[in-house]
Order: structure tokens, then C-alpha cells, then sequence
């Protein structure tokens, strides 16, 4: 693990994460409200580029766009799964899944680059730690409200993770600000945000409602 990777595992990796899909990022909007929550965020969150479906070619131009507002706003621009754009287009960091490199490989790749990962058992986020991630994105934690199959697994998995690495934890899965009191409370990093953020009527002031709960619940 390089020098400059360790200071990733300092308390600097954002507290709220905003993460999409693809159908997000098919929004004609995408990039105006995209770059806003960037700057709503700012040096405290992140945008996770995630949309598994689009060709590599389309998501390097978003990812370069969002690259640029990423040297304005402070927000970290963490790629998805593809280690190569992440690394071509400037992002801070790139998020693993069980189907892309391993930590390991994905360090030799990108040495500048953070790693997260994304794990969905404790055996698993503490392999992904020992293996010198970043951060573990941990979930689903909640349920999402009238989403089949969207069932959570509860905050028992999150504290048993927290419990047992020394990386910051990040949950995701249902999140909603009124959480981030219990999640803090359990050790709990940050917030990983899909529909909370983007499909709130407006995305910005969302990003503000987490970081805000985040403090509250810390001042609590």
C-alpha cells in the first residue's frame, strides 16, 4: 500500500456519497444537477459514477466533465468498477464490486488512486481491508419503501463490520437522513445515497439534508 494511499484511511473519505445508476445518468439534466450536488458537497462527499450498462466510451466523457467539477468543488469523483476511466480521466477513487478487480490488482493499476469497496457480509469487508481498501461501501442496510426484493439487512451487519476493520464504513441501502443519528452512533463513517439524492425534487438541497444530519447526529 502506497504512502499516499494510507492518508485516504485519515478521516478524509467523504462522510455522504451520491451514487447512480444508469438510469440516472440518462437523465438530459444529469451533469447540471450532477455538477450541483458536486458543489453542495463539496470536500465532504463524493459522486459515485456507476451505470455498468453504458459503453466505456460514454462514461469516460462523463467522467471527464465530472472530473473537472471535481477540481472546483472539492467533491471526490469515484468511478465504478472501471479502474481504467477512473484512472484516464482524474477521478480521486474508484469503487469495487465482486465483479471488478480485486483490491490488490486494482492498487497495482492505479497506485494514486482510492479504493473503496463494496462487500455484503463481514468475512468479505474484512478481506477487502486487509487487502488495503480505503473505505467498504456496506449494505443493503434498510429497506427501500415499496421496492420488491429491496430488503435490508439491518444494522447488526454494519455494527459487526465496524467492529472488526479499520477502514471507514460507509451504508448504503435505504438511507434516508432521519438514519444517520443510528448509524453514526454505531461507528458508522458515512452514507451512501442513491434515490434520496436523485430523486428528491431538489438534488442539492438533499446532499445539504445529509451532510446536515451527519453533523447532527454528531453533535448528538
Amino acid at each position: 500500500m502506497t504512502s499516499e494511499s494510507a492518508g485516504h484511511r485519515d478521516g478524509a473519505v467523504p462522510l455522504v456519497h451520491a451514487v447512480t445508476t444508469d438510469e440516472i445518468v440518462r437523465r438530459a439534466d444529469f451533469l447540471d444537477v450532477a455538477c450541483g450536488v458536486m458543489g453542495a458537497l463539496g470536500r465532504r462527499g463524493a459522486l459515485h459514477l456507476r451505470a455498468g450498462r453504458l459503453p466505456g466510451a460514454q462514461l469516460e466523457l462523463l467522467g471527464e466533465t465530472l472530473a473537472a467539477a471535481q477540481q472546483v468543488t472539492g467533491a471526490w469523483l469515484v468511478v465504478n468498477d472501471r479502474v481504467d476511466i477512473a484512472r484516464a480521466v482524474g477521478a480521486r477513487g474508484a469503487q469495487l464490486t465482486s465483479q471488478s478487480l480485486t483490491v490488490a490488482d486494482a492498487r497495482r493499476a492505479a497506485p494514486g488512486l482510492a479504493i473503496g469497496a463494496s462487500v455484503h457480509a463481514v468475512p468479505e469487508g474484512v478481506s477487502a481491508a486487509e487487502s488495503g481498501a480505503d473505505w467498504l461501501v456496506a449494505g443493503r442496510v434498510f429497506d427501500a419503501d415499496g421496492r420488491p426484493g429491496a430488503t435490508g439487512i439491518g444494522m447488526e451487519f454494519v455494527e459487526a463490520l465496524v467492529a472488526e476493520v479499520r477502514v471507514p464504513v460507509v451504508a448504503i441501502g435505504g438511507v434516508r437522513p432521519q438514519h444517520c443519528r443510528v448509524l453514526r452512533l454505531a461507528g458508522v463513517h458515512g452514507v451512501a445515497v442513491i434515490r434520496g439524492i436523485w430523486d428528491a425534487p431538489n438534488a442539492e438541497r438533499a446532499a445539504i439534508e445529509y451532510l446536515s444530519s451527519y453533523d447532527d447526529a454528531a453533535g448528538a
